[in-house]
Formats: structure tokens, sequence, C-alpha cells
């Protein structure tokens, strides 16, 4: 049963950071996952100081940070497809070493290179990151089967990953400015081996495999839920992408420069925050129902940035969203349990962060175009928000559990228990007496069955359908049993219109049958 089937209560025993951490792999599986996706952070920044310090133009680089970006986004689904059919480490560990390589290769090509090399490169290694989120998320239920240490990891990594996009870009700018930028690329492509190393190599994601639901793969993935709840969390990406632009537009407006970087790192503080909170004291209600609170929560959150306020309230009031937005993320892959097919979780997972992953571009990209206004600029972040909690208010029917349509039968044993049921000696439609005032209905059934009434009303093999002589009867039972009483009656036919029947049955006429005696008379 998933998290999102239960409703969140606080256990009577609190879950600690300590037994959750102490859980045997949880450790090693958090750090090899931090370690191998802080590259993601520092790729960008990586890339836009090789070019620029090797004296190619700034548009040039920001157009391949995009493309790994974007690459690395699309190609989620497809790597958490073939995770779900083949495993982690046949789709892990060829992906870090194509990854590596071609960060690697990078500073052998150098900036002079052919511009086309280089983007070809940059676009592939992209889209052959190792898809270390998702096959996490898969990983969680195997390593800790119990819900309330498994909610407390989730919130956990979830909010951790607000200190890559702090650490990676610090780290990647240190690197460049300390020993070259050249030296950037060559460490993130280590850090991508090594920490992808220390997960593929723990006993859980060696041993993974996706839960059965017939054949791996198989199965409608997107089912209407699904769809409405990406959409929904790729307006939450919209809100953190429009907030970067609008950072730097306070920066812009107010000064110093490092404001733009300042202002995210306090959402993600936040973000971080909120996890811990979470995790510690989870909320009452459904799954569904803290995602629309933690939604409308995080939309309120933004609502005060619109007043213009100055650059240290605003660093104060940009920690607020951020507190909600972990929970939002978390809450998302807990609806997705639910909806998405067990043999395809992974692939689920990655269609979540393609979501958010695309929001986020989109709200970069739409806050670009209005970098010129900074009160519309203010605005971006809450109309993301808004239309994320519309969507998630008008789809709360879609996303509760996945029902299957269609007869449910039951299964072969549990049927076997009844075969020596009284009730289904006799009549499958046999009805049974109710006490004062019970109201049987047309099929002979009582109207106040229990559960065990269930089983007496459906009945076995032998109750239901009956036993072979009951529903079809032998030969003897159809064909031989009226021909014997029809040969009975024979006699008293006779004595009635005074005929006797022949020694043996002339042919042509069926067996049974008397014929009448000429030398008699029947009297009128």
């Amino acid at each position: 049963m998933t998290l999102a089937d239960h409703p969140t209560n606080a256990p009577r025993r609190p879950v600690t950071y300590g037994a959750v951490l102490g859980s045997r792999h949880v450790v090693r599986l958090l750090g090899g996952t931090l370690t191998g996706r802080l590259p993601n952070s520092m790729v960008p920044v990586g890339l836009v100081l090789w070019i620029t310090g090797g004296g190619g133009s700034l548009a040039f680089a920001g157009l391949l940070a995009a493309l790994y970006g974007l690459a690395s986004g699309l190609s989620q689904p497809v790597k958490g497809k073939l995770m779900d059919r083949y495993g982690q480490t046949r789709v892990s560990a060829p992906a870090v070493l194509l990854n590596a390589g071609c960060l690697a290769a990078l500073p052998l090509i150098g900036v002079d290179g052919n511009p086309v090399s280089v983007t070809a490169v940059v676009g592939f290694a992209g889209l052959v990151t190792p898809p270390l989120e998702a096959g996490l998320r898969a990983l969680w239920p195997t390593v800790l089967p119990d819900p309330g240490r498994r909610r407390v990891v989730q919130a956990l990594d979830t909010g951790s990953q607000g200190l890559l996009y702090i650490s990676g870009p610090l780290l990647a700018s240190w690197l460049a400015t300390t020993y070259g930028p050249d030296s950037a690329l060559t460490a993130t492509a280590a850090l991508s081996l090594v920490g992808t190393a220390i997960v593929l190599t723990a006993a859980p994601s060696r041993s993974w495999r996706p839960a059965a639901d017939g054949a791996a793969g198989s199965g409608r993935l997107m089912s209407t839920g699904l769809i409405l709840l990406f959409t929904a969390l790729a307006g939450t990406g919209f809100a953190f992408g429009a907030m970067n632009v609008w950072a730097a537009g306070m920066a812009a407006t107010h000064g110093p420069a490092m404001l733009s970087g300042v202002i995210p790192a306090a959402f993600s503080t936040g973000s971080l925050l909120g996890s811990l909170i979470y995790a510690r004291r989870a909320r009452p209600g459904t799954t569904i129902t803290q995602l629309i609170t933690t939604s409308a929560l995080f939309l309120l959150g933004w609502l005060p940035l619109l007043a213009q306020p100055g650059p240290r309230t605003a660093i104060a009031l940009t920690a607020i969203p951020g507190l909600f937005f972990t929970l939002i993320i978390t809450n998302g892959f807990h609806t997705v349990d639910s909806l998405a097919p067990a043999s395809r979780t992974t692939e689920a997972y990655a269609w979540l962060i393609l979501s958010v992953g695309t929001g986020q571009a989109a709200g970069t990209a739409f806050a670009a175009a209005l970098a010129a206004r900074l009160h519309g600029l203010a605005a971006l972040p809450a109309a993301g928000a808004a239309t994320a909690l519309t969507i998630l208010v008008l789809a709360r029917r879609e996303l509760g559990p996945a029902r299957r349509r269609g007869r449910h039968r039951r299964p072969r044993d549990h049927r076997k228990h009844q075969v020596n049921s009284p009730l289904h000696e006799g009549d499958s439609r046999m009805a049974v007496v109710g006490g004062p005032g019970h109201q049987m209905p047309r099929n002979g059934f009582p109207a106040h069955a229990s559960a065990v009434g269930r089983e007496e009303r459906l009945g076995t093999r032998e109750g239901r359908l009956g036993t072979r002589e009951g529903r079809l009867g032998t030969r003897e039972g159809r064909v031989a049993t009226p021909r014997a009483e029809e040969q009975k009656a024979a006699p008293a036919r006779g004595e009635r219109f005074e005929v006797s029947p022949p020694a043996s049955a002339p042919g042509g006429l069926r067996r049974g049958m008397s014929v009448p005696d000429p030398s008699r008379r029947v009297p009128l």
C-alpha cells in the first residue's frame, strides 16, 4: 500500500532523524545521490566560465548551458522507462561513463575548436546524465518499508536539493578562478563518476527490480490524474524559475549584485527548513489534501512580494514560499505512487522531474521577456503558484488512488474454504429466512447480508453454478429418467383405455409407447 493511501497523521512514536539516518544504506544512498547530482548545478556555470574564459561569447555560453539542461530534462522519462525494464545498473552505469567522458573531452577539444562539435558534445552529455533522482525515489520503498521513516527520508531528499544549487555554482566558480576553467569541467566529471558509483554499488540498487504489475513497461502510464498533476507541478516550477529573474531585477535596481544569488539562497534555505519541519511533524489528512493545502500556502507566500519590498525584507519574505516548496514536491511524488503502475514508477518519477524543470525553464524565459518591468516580475511567481493551485483543486477527484474498472473475482483459494457451507447444499437461489421485519429481495437473499453473507450469497462453485448433475445432469438424468417415468405410466394408461403394451415395441415407435389390441374395442 502506498503512502498516498494512508492519512498522514503523526505516528504514536515519533520518527527521529537519527533513526532514519541510522537505517542501513540510507546515508550512503543520500550522500552518493547528492554527490552525483552536484554536477547538474555545476555544469551551467562551468560552461559559461569555460567559454568566456577562452574568449568565446556570452551568448554562445548561455546557449550551451541551456542546451545541457534541456537535454537532461527531456531524456529523463526515457531513462526512467529503461531503468524500469532493465534495472538501475544497466542504465546508469553506461550513462555516467558517457556523460563524464563528454565533459572531460571538452577541455581537449578547446574553446577554439569547431562550435558544432562543442555543441554536439554538450548536447549528448546532457542526454546521458544518470537518472539518480528518479532512481533513488524508486529505492526508498525497499530500503525503508515503514511509511513513517520513508516519509522523513523523502522529505530530506527533496529539501536537500536546494543545497545543490547553492554549493554547486560556488564550487564551480571557485575551481575556475583558482585552477582555471578546465578544472571545473574535469572536477564535474569526477564528481559524477564518484557519486553514481557509490549508489550503484550499494546492495539495494544492485538488486532492485520494479514491482510486478504485468510485464515491465506494460500498461498505460499517462492517466488523466497524472497529466493534471504534472501540469500543476509545472506551474510550481514556473514560480521558481521566475523568481530567479526577479532576483536579478532586484539586484539591478537596488544593488548589490550579489542580491541575485542571495534571494535564491534564501528560498533554498526555506525549502530545507520546510522539509525538516514536515518530516518531523506530519500534518493530518490525506496526501491529496496536503498537496492542495501546501499549494495554497505557497501562493500566499508570494503575495507580500507584490508590494515591492526593499532588499532585506525581500530576502526574508522569499524564504516563506520556500518553506512549502519541498512539501509540494514531496506530496507530488507520493501522489505519483498511487496513480502510476507499479512497474513504471521510475518513469513516472522522471516525468514529474521533467514537468518541474520544464515549468522552471518557461518561467525563466517568460520573466526574461519582462525584465524591464520589475512590478510584472514580482507578479509572475504568484501567477505560477495560482495556476498550480487552480489545477489541483479542479483535479482533486482525479488525483485519488486509481481504481481498476471491471468485475473483481475472488482468489481461487479463498473460494475453496466455502465448499462445505451448508447454505449451498441446495438450490443456489434458496431464500434465507430472516427475523421479524426482515425484508426479502426478489432474488430470495437477505438484504442485510454481512461480509460473511456476501460469500453465502455468491457461494462456491457448487452453490453458484451447481454440480454437473444439477446444471446439466447426466445422460440418465436428462434422457433415461423421463423414459422410465413414461414406461411406468403406460400400464395405467392401458387400464384406462383398455389397451395392453406389446412385448416389444415395433420399429418406428418410441420406447414406452403402447399399441392398441385390434380384438378389443375401447368403450366410448
